[in-house]
């Protein structure tokens, strides 16, 4: 927790007459993230009595090299500049400002005054203080501290610095991903395909410690067979020919981008134990059913994005080949019995106190031996010619989501993005599973590079989601969501922020109407299993995902639905949120939701302003946010001319009360504010997509956890 001889509040005087605000251009202009060696100016306003007003900065990525300018007095009133050449390579900047004023300063808030060190009880002349970053401030307003702020990589990081992200002034990401409307399949529980076979599953393998499950409906394992124990291996025969044939409903959800959990051969049927890079799992179908599906989704304009698993490997795979069960010496054997494999150099061996094999795992299980992924013979096999990158792009894919980015060096990921992108003519995708703020991760004692241009093209929402749930379950009002959003949007360059898979259920955590019921925090899987939204909260749980589907849509960046979320399916952790769709067995309440989501998915497709226009909120209070996706004469945030309205206004009421708001356009500037109260009943819309009036005010009343689309 910060330090009560760090931090103090700052009253209304302070924040008068000492200000900054990263987000507001009076402050610091151009907005936000920006290209290395381009210039940024920035204005710092301080009390009159202040003197050495000094700008103090430091910069850089693995190592930090501080510095400190003097800022120049504009017209001796307070306020101060500097014009500030970003470094020519991409980095991180951090910044703050340093000031002395006297002790006894009026203005100055409480607990800032201070006596000088004697007993003398009178004030100090002189005192140093410095300006930073607050915490879920408006417009990036800056706070006092009596200490300057803290950035190193290990360092507890407050007091809190403002942060500059210089990216590097190539980077583009590609069109595809901006604005795009993915979906993420775990290939096994999505769909069996027309002429699925048990008999044939079931023969595909002879693993002792495979689950195959005849009923699509049966609930998922949990305990495994009583000889193994649980591992993950029970199979519904999901297949990607099962997709192909769902490709139309697909279609109807607006999806142009399929995000595929690993397809790779495996023993798991999560396969986040790759067995073989090359080849597709054949109880998926095999290669060749990739190579359908593929060609059927290049026809109807969809872009598949594979996992790929390149921190480590399974045990029972042809690398490792712990069990011998693949043809070859693999490297388990090799380092056991001496012999010579191909693979040995990829992973990292021991011997135990008692004579036995060890080796490094992730996070320790046995089952998943960790890859050295500086190891040239590796990487030649991923990117090398006829390497995992150069077959599967030549196959079609259009790039990886990589599996937990943080713990692959950046130098091997710089490589995939260089590799992709020569392989794809530019336009294949890196996107990155990173949980926090890619912008200025840490993992292994140091910062990353991971939104500088170098690397990801995007990464996973979860800090999205983190936020959006938060508001929706009533953790945070609007104007603090409002406030966490812009700041990622301000560290975040604008080719990464209108790329990013912005999401709210994935394989990895609860469901978003599991999410929104609040349910017990357990690793009980009893109780997980059993966990059902309440029948009397179905109605509010249900307005209120459809509520995060709607904002997802019409927000920056790639809309990523999880499957089943359409139709409001449940789960808690894994493997619950990895049950089966529900073919066939909608009750009416999920097929009204389904009639939504493709509602709401049709607004995006036909209005390229929610796809790729700029972006400004309108009204974040209470349980209210409003914002608007706007063109500028007919161009998109890119410059690029684009279809449909030139503006869409969203507004949700995350309230359980109706909300009235006014919202006018004026000559392209468009407002939504708080109804007053005209003494007159005004009825609440029925429809949720409504026409806005160009030059003037539409009265729109919002029901409770409702949504409300304007088009202009």
């Amino acid at each position: 927790m910060p330090s009560s001889k760090t931090q103090k509040d700052s009253n209304s005087s302070n924040k008068a007459r000492c200000m900054h605000a990263s987000r507001l251009p009076e402050y610091r202009l151009p907005f936000g993230a920006r290209p290395e060696a381009s210039d940024v100016e920035i204005f710092f306003d301080c009390f009159k009595e202040a003197s050495n007003v000094t700008f103090c900065y430091t910069y850089g990525l693995y190592t930090f090299s501080y510095h400190e300018e003097p800022m120049h007095s504009l017209s001796g009133s307070g306020r101060y500049y500097v014009d500030l050449m970003l470094p020519s390579e991409a980095s991180l900047l951090f910044y703050w400002f340093r000031f002395n004023v006297p002790g006894d300063l009026e203005d100055l808030p409480d607990g800032f005054k201070k006596f000088a060190d004697n007993d003398s009880g009178e004030m100090a002349p002189q005192i140093t203080l410095y300006y930073g970053a607050g915490m879920d401030t408006p417009d990036g307003e800056g706070t006092l501290y009596t200490e300057p702020p803290r950035v190193g990589a290990n360092e507890d990081k407050y007091p809190y610095a403002f942060q500059i992200t210089v990216y590097n002034k190539d980077f583009k990401t590609p069109d595809f991903l901006k604005g795009a409307m993915m979906y993420q399949i775990f290939p096994d529980r999505f769909s069996r395909d027309s002429s699925f076979d048990y008999e044939k599953m079931a023969g595909t393998d002879d693993r002792k410690e495979r689950i195959y499950h005849k009923d699509w409906n049966e609930d998922v394992d949990t305990k495994g067979k009583p000889e193994t124990g649980y591992l993950a291996c029970d199979f519904y025969g999901g297949s990607l020919k099962g997709i192909e044939e769902k490709l139309d409903y697909l279609k109807e959800l607006g999806i142009n981008v399929l995000y595929l959990n690993p397809i790779f051969e495996a023993r798991s049927s999560h396969r986040y134990d790759t067995a073989d890079y090359l080849n597709v799992d054949p109880i998926l179908g095999g290669t060749s059913a990739f190579m359908s599906l593929q060609n059927a989704c290049r026809e109807k304009g969809i872009k598949i994005i594979l996992d790929g698993v390149f921190s480590h490997t399974g045990a029972d795979s042809r690398y490792f080949n712990k069990f011998d069960r693949y043809d070859g010496v693999g490297a388990y054997k090799a380092f056991n019995e001496g012999c010579e494999s191909r693979y040995r150099t990829w992973y990292n061996f021991f011997r135990n106190q008692d004579g036995s094999v060890g080796y490094d795992s992730w996070w320790g299980f046995p089952d998943l031996p960790n890859i050295n992924e500086d190891d040239l013979a590796y990487r030649r096999f991923i990117f090398g010619k006829d390497g995992v990158v150069d077959t599967w792009t030549s196959r079609g894919a259009s790039g990886f989501r990589l599996d937990v980015s943080d713990e692959l060096p950046d130098s091997f990921i710089r490589q995939m993005r260089k590799t992709i992108k020569e392989k794809t003519e530019g336009e294949g995708a890196v996107i990155g599973e990173v949980w926090e703020d890619a912008s200025n991760k840490c993992s292994y004692g140091s910062y990353r590079d991971f939104m500088l241009g170098n690397t990801h093209d995007s990464v996973m929402g979860y800090t999205f989601r983190h936020i959006l749930l938060d508001f929706l379950c009533g953790y945070i009002d609007a104007d603090i969501a409002d406030t966490r959003f812009e700041g990622f949007r301000e560290r975040y360059p604008q080719e990464a922020y209108y790329a990013m898979m912005n999401l709210v259920s994935s394989h990895d955590v609860p469901r978003i109407m599991t999410m929104l019921s609040r349910p017990e925090d357990t690793d009980d899987r009893d109780i997980q299993r059993g966990f059902k939204v309440d029948a009397k909260y179905y109605n509010v749980v249900s307005s209120l995902a459809r509520m995060a589907f709607a904002f997802q849509t019409c927000y920056i960046g790639a809309s990523c639905v999880y499957y089943g979320d359409e139709i409001l399916m449940e789960g808690y952790k894994d493997p619950f949120n990895r049950r089966t769709y529900p073919w066939n067995r909608l009750d009416k309440k999920q097929q009204d939701s389904l009639a939504y989501f493709r509602r709401i998915a049709r607004i995006r497709t036909e209005n390229g302003c929610l796809r790729t226009g700029y972006y400004k909120t309108l009204m974040a209070e209470g349980g209210t946010f409003a914002f608007v996706r706007y063109l500028k004469e007919g161009r998109d945030a890119f410059g690029k001319e684009t279809s449909g309205s030139r503006a869409v206004v969203f507004v949700m009421n995350r309230s359980d009360k109706p909300v009235y708001v006014d919202v006018s356009e004026n000559y392209g500037d468009f407002a939504c504010a708080a109804s007053k109260d005209d003494g007159v009943i005004h009825p609440l819309s029925e429809q949720f997509i409504l026409g806005g009036i160009l030059g003037g005010t539409r009265k729109v009343g919002i029901k409770p956890f409702g949504t409300a689309f304007l088009l202009f």
